[in-house]
């Protein structure tokens, strides 16, 4: 008895320092979110007024919130599926066809991941140039440049967003489907190469299944986090412009406490938690499936 109790209090001594701080640095913050959202106050000002859902009734009516909500899921939906496929492409290629210089591959690939957004954002800022940029100066070998393709104007800056946030997390991704799709033993594509699968019907009949429980924590992983890497990338690169074609919800929330509107900035940040929240919920569904054992 006496043993137990000591290692019940030897655990408890051990967990409190995290859930203390997790307490106070995660829990508390996000409550006084959700109860100044319904107030309304100044950036600086100690007076805050009472306004029930005021802020959220004004939220849903402004058209510049929206715009950058569908802005954010645009990311989280073009980014996930263009990133995911291509890191389980060149996960499977690297891993399964016998190529050399495997390992230069690897880092080659991963060397995006880890570098700062800030870097990512000056380097595809310098590609996107209208002058000298990269972009500009190949296509000009081939045809007249005289009016520059704008890649960071209105009608082209998401899709400049959407090729620097791929290219940084391609990497990271394809390395750890790289590490999963290992573990598959090579006697199921020999089986299945007896029985006349092709490369293509392994892949969706033996790899993907056999590392789903990974792809699904991942693609979890990877979708919540999209909304926070949108507003990093959109702050170095775009800072939500040109008139706010690039703006993402973060950023229009940082622009609106900026701006002095305390309070309606923080009814943006629990309309981004609760949507974060159901996201993941949704997804944690959708990818639901009866795990498979080899």
């Amino acid at each position: 008895m006496r043993k137990n109790k000591d290692r019940s209090v030897f655990l408890f001594l051990c967990v409190a320092p995290a859930v203390i701080l997790f307490f106070i640095f995660m829990i508390v913050p996000t409550i006084n979110v959700f109860r100044m959202s319904l107030y309304e106050r100044g950036a600086y000002s100690p007076t805050e007024t009472f306004v029930g859902l005021d802020n959220f009734k004004q939220l849903f009516a402004d058209s510049n919130f929206i715009r950058s909500m569908q802005n954010t899921i645009l990311l989280i939906i073009v980014v996930t599926i263009v990133t995911f496929g291509f890191a389980l492409v060149f996960a499977a290629i690297l891993t399964r066809e016998k190529i050399k210089g495997q390992n230069f591959f690897r880092v080659i690939f991963y060397i995006p991941n880890i570098l700062s957004i800030v870097v990512i954002s000056g380097i595809f800022s310098a590609i996107y140039k209208p002058e000298n940029g990269m972009l500009n100066s190949i296509i000009g070998l081939f045809r007249d440049m005289t009016n520059p393709v704008l890649w960071k104007g209105e009608k082209l800056v998401m899709v400049s967003i959407i090729i620097a946030m791929v290219w940084q997390a391609i990497g990271y991704y394809m390395v750890m489907y790289m590490a999963s799709m290992a573990s598959v033993p090579m006697s199921l594509y020999e089986s299945a190469s007896l029985d006349g699968a092709g490369r293509m019907t392994q892949f969706f009949q033996i790899t993907l299944p056999l590392i789903w429980t990974n792809i699904r924590t991942t693609l979890t992983f990877f979708i919540i986090s999209t909304i926070n890497m949108a507003f990093l990338f959109v702050k170095a690169m775009t800072s939500g412009g040109p008139n706010g074609a690039s703006e993402v919800a973060l950023s229009y929330m940082y622009g609106q406490k900026d701006a002095g509107l305390y309070g309606y900035s923080m009814a943006i940040g629990v309309v981004i938690f609760v949507f974060s929240f159901a996201l993941s919920a949704l997804v944690n569904k959708a990818t639901e499936r009866e795990p498979l054992e080899f």
